[in-house]
C-alpha cells in the first residue's frame, strides 16, 4: 500500500484544485509550497511511477470547440481484446478505453473534428478489427467535478 507524505498530499490537491495557468504551473505550485520546482517534479514523477497519478491533463468542452465526441462499445473475443485494444489506442482521438464486464466488453470515446470523421475513423476501426461497434453519442451531459481532497496527516 502506498503511504502519502504531507506534501505529497499537498501537491495533489494543487494538481486537483488550484493548479496555475500560468507559463510555468510546477514553479507555482513549488512556490506555494516552499519547496523548489526540481523537488515538485521529482515528487510528482514519484507518484506517477507508483500509480498513485495516472495522467495530468487539461478536461475539455470538445462540442463547444467544434468537435464531434462519442462513447462507442464492441463485442471483442477475449482472445483478440489486447490485439483490438492496441489498434483503438493506436488512432488518435481515442480515450478511456477499457474493459467491461458485459456483452459489449470493449468501451472507448473517440473525439474528432466532426461527424463524417468520426464515422470515418469508426468504418477504419471496424474494418481493421473486425467487430461492429456501436456509437453511442450523448443526448444531455451531466458533468460532476470530483476531487479527492487529500487532508494533512501523513501516512494515510
Amino acid at each position: 500500500m502506498n503511504r502519502l507524505t504531507t506534501l505529497e498530499k499537498e501537491i495533489i490537491n494543487k494538481l486537483q484544485k488550484d493548479f496555475p495557468l500560468s507559463k510555468e504551473p510546477f514553479k507555482e505550485i513549488a512556490e506555494e509550497l516552499n519547496i523548489h520546482e526540481d523537488e515538485c517534479l521529482n515528487i510528482i514523477a514519484s507518484m506517477k511511477a507508483r500509480g498513485i497519478i495516472r495522467r495530468i491533463g487539461g478536461v475539455f468542452d470538445s462540442k463547444k470547440m467544434g468537435y464531434y465526441s462519442t462513447l462507442c462499445a464492441c463485442t471483442v473475443p477475449e482472445s483478440d481484446i489486447e490485439k483490438t485494444a492496441a489498434l483503438i489506442n493506436a488512432q488518435e482521438g481515442v480515450t478511456h478505453n477499457y474493459l467491461r464486464d458485459h456483452s459489449y466488453n470493449l468501451w472507448f470515446t473517440l473525439t474528432a473534428p466532426s461527424f463524417e470523421k468520426a464515422t470515418e475513423i469508426l468504418e477504419k476501426l471496424q474494418n481493421d478489427t473486425g467487430t461492429i461497434i456501436v456509437s453511442m453519442p450523448a443526448t444531455e451531459v451531466y458533468k460532476i467535478k470530483v476531487t479527492f481532497e487529500m487532508g494533512k496527516q501523513d501516512g494515510i
